[in-house]
Order: C-alpha cells, then sequence, then structure tokens
C-alpha cells in the first residue's frame, strides 16, 4: 500500500445501496474499488482505496447517495493504513 494512500469502507443493508455507494463513490474521486463482501444478515461492504482526500470525498458521497436507497450500518476511512491491513483486504479484492 501506498504510504500517502487511504482505504475506504461502506457497510449497508442490502445489494441495491451497495451498488448506489460504490458508484457514487467511483464516480466522485479518483479511487479504485477494491471490492465487497456479503458479510451476513444482509449486511454487504464495499472497499475502495486511493489517496486520502479522495477517499473521502469518495466515502462521504458514496454514504450520502446509498441513504438515499437503504440503510447505512457504518463507513470509514483509514489514512497510511499499516502493510499488513493488506492481507485482510486482499481477500476482498475484484479480478476481472
Amino acid at each position: 500500500m501506498d504510504t500517502n494512500g487511504a482505504l475506504g469502507f461502506i457497510e449497508t443493508y442490502g445489494l441495491v445501496s451497495v451498488l448506489e455507494a460504490a458508484d457514487a463513490m467511483c464516480k466522485a474521486a479518483d479511487v479504485e474499488l477494491v471490492g465487497y463482501e456479503n458479510v451476513a444478515s444482509g449486511l454487504i461492504s464495499v472497499v475502495i482505496r486511493g489517496d486520502v482526500g479522495a477517499v473521502k470525498a469518495a466515502v462521504e458521497a458514496g454514504v450520502r447517495e446509498a441513504s438515499k436507497v437503504g440503510k447505512i450500518y457504518c463507513s470509514n476511512v483509514i489514512a497510511r493504513p499499516h502493510a499488513d491491513v493488506e492481507k485482510i483486504i486482499a481477500r476482498y479484492v475484484l479480478d476481472w
């Protein structure tokens, strides 16, 4: 992970709201969609990465838009995460 980078997370109830969050985040700033995870009981998380400012802006936009169509459980931005966090994030990487 780039030392100036950040990770952003949004967890929602339901697929429609997480799709809305992911779309809004990718449109709002220059971020990379890392992946998603169907957690349990209808909770779905989406993960992005990019520079700190872009990730903060993207998460804010994602929360705003997703809350219009569903319920947000939580969101978070981790600025300059420790390199070992990448071991967890690697599980969610989308391979196209």
